[in-house]
């Protein structure tokens, strides 16, 4: 992506910086110290210690992971305000979060997950490419962005519905703790394995989102306009669901629902980057990224015994951040 000014790429070097330096303290942070350098030169020295397996079989996975996925929330948040050009749209919005959710736990549901590692994230991934088989449905050749709406507010609800219904209907107590934990969020506890089943569909997912940047700035000013420009409204808005669907499927997947990353992180960053939806894109991402890495490692250092759930804390951060919206928007929204 072409950057537009010296001022984006002060803000996205800074981002990185940032981004770096809290990677390298989410490697470092854990309830056991080790030597990361140290650990590294016994791994390449094919000398295996303690140490080296804890950074890359536990803490590298997950610093990756939440990451990777708080980048996928930033940047599919960012893309949906541009597209519905509403500053309270999140990736939850077109029920691609609740679906994949839900393929999820019909794997805890039905025992699978206790046979197979990849069963998890590839019903994860299944629920998240039925939603927009479902959206495709219901919205049909309709080019309304409150059919999109309006057909996200009922996969949502039927998706919440069918998870409530797996959950009363849970076979033991232990299958519904599983299911429970699960749905609040987290990182902890996964492989290189579900990152790399989950990657691909992000970096799709990615690639489609940017591919409609300079629609979206075309889009601020009506879509009237934007056709008049030369875009296929229709067709960009199928690649922008499909490319949010695609990577915030893969995102909860492997880590269940973490909340409101989608909703903050761009207001935080438009002010810097004169409320153009194209330069908010990768900014978002990489201001995701270390929202996401930060409430990781706050929850590893908050939690004693049992670990304190990493979609809490964000819920935590992020409620009030949206009813402050809620309050700052309201006069616009009536």
């Amino acid at each position: 992506m072409k950057f537009e000014s010296v001022a984006d790429r002060y803000l996205l070097s800074g981002l990185g910086v940032c981004l770096l330096v809290i990677f390298h303290l989410a490697l470092v942070v854990g309830p056991i110290d080790i030597n990361i350098y140290a650990a590294m030169r016994d791994l390449f020295a094919n000398e295996p210690t303690v140490a080296s397996l804890i950074l890359f079989d536990i803490r590298l996975p997950r610093a990756l992971l939440a990451m990777l996925i708080g980048a996928t929330l930033g940047l599919a948040g960012a893309a949906l305000q541009g597209l519905l050009r509403n500053p309270l749209a999140e990736p939850g919005i077109i029920g691609v979060s609740n679906c994949a959710a839900l393929g999820a736990v019909l794997v805890f549901y039905f025992g699978y997950s206790n046979t197979n590692w990849f069963a998890l994230p590839l019903g994860g991934l299944f629920g998240a490419l039925v939603s927009v088989v479902i959206i495709f449905v219901l919205i049909g050749k309709s080019k309304s962005v409150i059919t999109l709406i309006l057909a996200g507010v009922a996969i949502n609800a039927i998706g919440g519905a069918l998870i409530a219904l797996a959950l009363n209907f849970a076979p033991n107590p232990y299958a519904m703790q599983e299911i429970v934990f699960w749905l609040l969020g987290s990182v902890a506890n996964r492989s290189i394995n579900e990152l790399l089943v989950a990657l691909p569909f992000m970096l799709v997912g990615w690639l489609a989102i940017l591919y409609c940047g300079r629609f979206l700035n075309a889009l601020t000013l009506g879509e009237e306009t934007a056709l008049s420009m030369g875009f296929e409204v229709n067709r960009l808005r199928w690649i922008l669901v499909i490319g949010v669907a695609a990577s915030v499927g893969a995102a909860v997947s492997v880590a269940g629902n973490i909340g409101f990353v989608g909703l903050v992180v761009p207001h935080l960053i438009r002010p810097f980057v004169g409320f153009e939806p194209r330069r908010l894109l990768l900014a978002s991402a990489l201001g995701g990224a270390v929202l996401l890495l930060l409430a990781d490692i706050t929850v590893q250092l908050l939690s004693a015994g049992g670990e304190l759930k990493l979609g809490v804390i964000t819920s935590l951060v992020g409620g009030p951040f949206f009813l402050f919206l809620i309050l700052k928007t309201r006069n616009l929204l009536l």
